[in-house]
């Protein structure tokens, strides 16, 4: 078993073999994306020269992860897609280079798909998605992570694309999930206050209101409701990390929803650490991977205060 709470550098596929059988209880991650960007680091993931080879080496990695992960265990995966013969990000970004210099990616050109036509999205997160059903996995959720500050975009020819995708997996049909809330969208009257009232007055269903019901006790949750499944969270910039950052509330919806207190948290490919960071803030330990040296001595210091905090905590307590 791999030490906890600790950002692991190598190859995740490898490091995924040092860990037990049902040994996490949650896995949230962000795969590098297929054909948009160059790392710099040998055996990375994203370079491959078909969509094919790429979800089959990734799917590979997800096989360990349902291995090591519990029964009972969840796994979210954030995932992008791509055009067809599209360029990826040049230098425009940044990567960390140590000791917050920067330095731009490498400029990648894209792949001429075949048989597909030159800017058609290849939709490789469902191509990603059908293949972890077809290899056991149960999608529950396809999430859509609405970015109201997208980045903006200078193309003539069709929309901006606001949103990315995150699956939501498990091995079971019977799983670990802490039902989430959410405030109501409209005036609570439909209700009447304590009892559904049946006047035929309500603001709530533009003034529809209830005529045909008997007057119950129907009121709403204190809590909220349900969660929905589209989540607008602005993407925020890290001085320190690469560009594709994690912002803090979308791994906390997830680790809240998929994993108990105390439990081990997973995240495969840590960029910048911010999936340790929230499960430390939520009171759940953690395992990274990243291939990258100077990523995961990144999120490891910026890890760093947050575990010195709850053990000082710990020591306090005791």
């Amino acid at each position: 078993m791999l030490e906890l709470n600790k950002v692991h550098c190598g190859d995740a596929l490898k490091l995924l073999k040092e860990l037990g059988n049902g040994s996490v209880n949650c896995v949230v991650t962000s795969p590098p994306y297929w054909a948009l960007r160059d790392y710099g680091v040998d055996g990375q993931i994203g370079l491959e020269s078909t969509f094919e080879e790429y979800i089959k080496k990734l799917c590979y990695i997800f096989d360990e992860v349902k291995r090591i992960l519990r029964d009972d265990g969840t796994c979210w995966v954030n995932l992008g897609d791509t055009y067809s013969e599209s360029g990826g990000a040049g230098n425009q970004y940044g990567k960390f280079c140590g000791k917050n210099k920067i330095e731009g990616f490498k400029k990648y050109k894209g792949h001429k798909v075949s048989d597909y036509p030159s800017k058609c999205l290849t939709l490789v997160p469902f191509r990603f998605a059908t293949e972890m059903i077809n290899r056991g996995w149960i999608l529950r959720n396809v999430i859509i992570w609405h970015k109201p500050n997208c980045m903006p975009s200078s193309v003539k020819d069709r929309f901006t694309v606001d949103f990315e995708y995150i699956f939501f997996f498990v091995k079971q049909k019977k799983y670990w999930f802490e039902t989430q809330y959410e405030p109501y969208d409209k005036p609570m009257n439909r209700w009447g206050g304590e009892k559904l009232k049946a006047d035929g007055v309500s603001t709530w269903d533009e003034g529809v209101g209830q005529d045909t019901y008997r007057s119950r006790n129907m009121r709403p949750n204190p809590l909220g409701r349900n969660a929905r499944a589209t989540w607008s969270i602005c993407p925020r910039p890290f001085p320190q990390a690469h560009f594709a950052v994690f912002p803090e509330e979308l791994p906390k919806k997830c680790i809240k929803a998929g994993c108990p207190e105390n439990g081990v948290v997973l995240d495969p490919f840590t960029g910048s650490g911010t999936t340790g960071l929230v499960a430390c803030e939520l009171n759940r330990n953690f395992i990274g991977f990243d291939i990258n040296q100077e990523y995961c001595d990144m999120a490891t210091k910026r890890i760093k205060p947050y575990l010195e905090q709850t053990k000082l905590q710990e020591v306090l307590n005791n």
